[in-house]
């Protein structure tokens, strides 16, 4: 039987198939690379995973543009092996597993070995560790999987630091389409802000480099609704519900689940779902559909819920090996879970739906009656015309002049009436707006505004301009400084303006505070007993009295620990232990010489049953708390040196003597004092001045009390020199 030949491809001129050919290897590794490292967001989370698989109880991310520039994750683990830095960064190197069958029981984040060599095949990665024991830490840096070098000795603090410079620097598409280093930085963030929530006993930080500020900080604590708090802001703990759902009986699907849900009163425009499966953060669609499905007819069309679930299942019913990046996991009887979960959270919102919240605002009755008004003439215009009335002119629909009050927002908002009309309340509308944009900064407190208000009111305009405008000079002496604006040369009492600004401070970031976490929980009896000890006017009293005040005092804190905790971030734990302080100014801490006397001021001086008060005096004790007060050692500059000698004979005789040998010098104590005092200067001009030109309002009781005092004017001086 005779076989047509084969026809040839319409194109392809007859010509042979093409070869298949077997890849290089860096061809391959490259391509895989891209594929476990999508983007910087994803080199994050592979080495925060890691770091949290070495036991780390610090993480710390720094980030320049987007993570294209740097990426730097460093940790307080347990460190790499000096013998294992060879292979460390080739590819299905791993210390998580050795048999497939291992994959079963794993509970480790990392398992393949990928990610830490797919860096080094699209970026420059370099990594310091060192080990618990070892004198000193190793460096070294990786390329293409391979280390470029010995690893070198060096100086180094516990655990691990991986940087990774220059992601993706010969991959020219996918560089191109990441060029935007904003639109990486908010995923990083998140991440880190997840990871923060569930792994309480970690503390998280996350910022830009070069930035003063973390955007992410979250302290170790014992408590996941603190974490969120830290986290998310207060707002948003306010409208949670626990939920815990256990299917144990069953012995197909024994699962646990327990986490936070939002209530019917949270309001939010973007979904926030936290899934951690077996503690590794995942996503699941078909579960955040179902969730979403349930508040749909609970929450108003435009709202999306909060939801914290932290699921736990035997590591045999989870096939962690089916994504790339190990963002999704396949789960066994996964609908039966899902289906569960969802009755649990549609009961615990019926359940808890008898009251709803509402955000009302008042209408200003003048407006309302103006409305009817013209209403009321337009209809009997045309009632008397008796024709087909005319569509409104635009003017009259858009406000097209600014001098037109109509359509104004003020003119909607409830006002006293009053001879004239009153003034904008701008605080408000600065609340409502940052509200809206960031909820975690709302405090809806009207006693915290009224306190805004106050200060806003009672802001001296003409000093305002000089400490917007002004230069500083320098130190005068351990009180004043010398700032220049314009022509005119000013004394600036430091402690007061200090002060001032700490309270402005304190009211501004109520309730939305960073924390100074104590190296120790600091006991507060014996704090203090030793600010009543230090105390002057407490004279002779006997110890059994001070003992009393002390237990008084300590009682009161404990008895508002809460309530100090929430708004100003002062966390003082069941055994009377103070353990976090607030970060009032950023770049800046408070002399610790000081605590005893703020926190006996805070249990003296605090009025706890007025609101208003309490927040007033709390506020104040703050600012005075991290006002910059002179050092308590001496100022060791000029002559202040003889208070440092160690045979003060000669000083309690009234003998001077010019030449001091150094020998005679405590110079432990003097080196602690030149620091303090140095310090407080170089905080003064980089911290104090800069944060007072952007956020103090100077009251007008500093144009008089000698707080700004003027001391030499140009125009004068050209006067004196004119007459000479």
């Amino acid at each position: 039987m005779d076989v047509d030949e084969p026809s040839p491809r319409v194109g392809g001129g007859g010509a042979d198939p093409p070869r298949i050919r077997r890849l290089e290897e860096s061809v391959v590794n490259r391509i895989a690379a891209g594929e476990v490292i999508q983007r910087p967001s994803s080199a994050v989370k592979e080495l925060v995973e890691n770091s949290l698989d070495a036991g780390a109880s610090t993480v710390s991310v720094t980030v320049k543009d987007g993570g294209l520039k740097l990426i730097q994750v460093s940790d307080d683990g347990h460190g790499i092996r000096f013998e294992d830095l060879p292979i460390l960064c080739e590819r299905h190197t791993t210390s998580k597993l050795s048999a497939y069958e291992d994959l079963q029981t794993i509970k480790s984040m990392g398992f393949r070995g990928e990610a830490l060599a797919s860096m080094t095949y699209v970026g420059h990665a370099t990594v310091t560790t060192i080990t618990e024991g070892q004198l000193h830490g190793y460096r070294v840096s990786y390329k293409d999987g391979v280390m470029e070098n010995e690893p070198k000795p060096c100086a180094a603090v516990k655990g691990t630091q991986v940087m990774v410079e220059n992601l993706f620097y010969n991959m020219v598409a996918r560089r191109k389409t990441l060029q935007n280093s904003n639109d990486d930085y908010p995923k990083i963030v998140d991440f880190i802000s997840r990871f923060a929530v569930h792994h309480i006993n970690v503390n998280f930080s996350c910022r830009k480099h070069g930035a003063n500020r973390a955007d992410v900080h979250s302290a170790s604590t014992s408590s996941r609704l603190d974490a969120i708090r830290n986290v998310y802001g207060a707002s948003v703990v306010r409208d949670l519900m626990e939920i815990e759902v256990s299917d144990e009986n069953a012995g197909d699907a024994v699962f646990k689940m327990d986490g936070y849900i939002s209530s019917a009163n949270y309001v939010a425009k973007k979904i926030t779902m936290i899934l951690f499966i077996n503690g590794r953060l995942v996503d699941c669609t078909s579960l955040k559909r179902a969730i979403e499905f349930v508040y749909s007819a609970t929450l108003p069309q435009a709202s999306k819920p909060f939801i914290y679930m932290s699921i736990n299942l035997p590591p045999e019913h989870i096939d962690v090996n089916i994504h790339p990046t190990k963002k999704e996991v396949s789960l066994l009887n996964q609908e039966r879970i899902i289906e569960i979960i969802k009755n649990t959270i549609e009961e615990k919102l019926r359940n808890s739906n008898t009251t709803r919240i509402f955000q009302t605002q008042a209408v200003n009755p003048s407006a309302l009656t103006q409305a009817n008004m013209q209403k009321e003439k337009g209809t009997e215009v045309k009632m008397s015309s008796g024709m087909k009335s005319q569509k409104n002119p635009v003017s009259q629909m858009v406000r097209t002049d600014p001098r037109d009050p109509s359509g104004r927002l003020h003119t909607y908002w409830h006002g006293q009436s009053s001879n004239h009309e009153k003034k904008y309340d701008l605080v408000s509308v600065r609340n409502v707006v940052r509200s809206r944009r960031n909820p975690k900064d709302a405090c809806d407190l009207s006693s915290r505004h009224e306190l805004l208000t106050e200060v806003d009111s009672n802001c001296h305009p003409g000093l305002l301009d000089v400490i917007k405008n002004c230069t500083y000079v320098g130190l005068a002496d351990e009180v004043f400084a010398l700032i220049q604006h314009n022509t005119r040369l000013y004394l600036v009492n430091v402690v007061n303006v200090s002060k001032e600004l700490m309270y402005q401070q304190a009211l501004c970031r109520f309730g939305n505070f960073n924390a100074i976490q104590l190296s120790e929980p600091a006991p507060l009896r014996e704090l203090l007993l030793m600010a009543l000890k230090d105390d002057e006017l407490m004279g002779d009293e006997n110890d059994e009295e001070k003992l009393e005040i002390a237990e008084v005092n300590s009682e009161i804190l404990k008895e508002n620990a809460e309530m100090i905790n929430e708004y100003f971030s002062i966390h003082i734990d069941k055994d009377g232990n103070l353990t976090r302080l607030p970060v009032v100014l950023d770049q800046y801490t408070p002399d610790m010489d000081r605590l005893p006397e703020f926190l006996l001021t805070m249990g003296n001086d605090v009025t706890w049953d007025d609101e208003k008060e309490c927040f007033r005096t709390a506020a104040a004790a703050i600012g005075n708390f991290y006002a910059l007060h002179p050092p308590i050692l001496p100022n060791p500059s000029g002559s202040g040196i003889q208070l440092y000698k160690k045979n003060k004979d000669c000083m309690a005789s009234g003998e001077h003597v010019d030449n001091t040998d150094e020998d005679d010098i405590d110079q432990e104590l003097l080196a602690e004092a030149e620091t303090a005092w140095s310090q407080r200067e170089w905080t003064i001009q980089h911290v104090l001045f800069p944060s007072m030109r952007l956020f103090l309002k100077p009251p007008k009781s500093m144009a008089t009390d000698g707080t700004f005092v003027q001391v030499a004017s140009l125009e004068k001086l050209y006067k004196i020199f004119e007459r000479c």
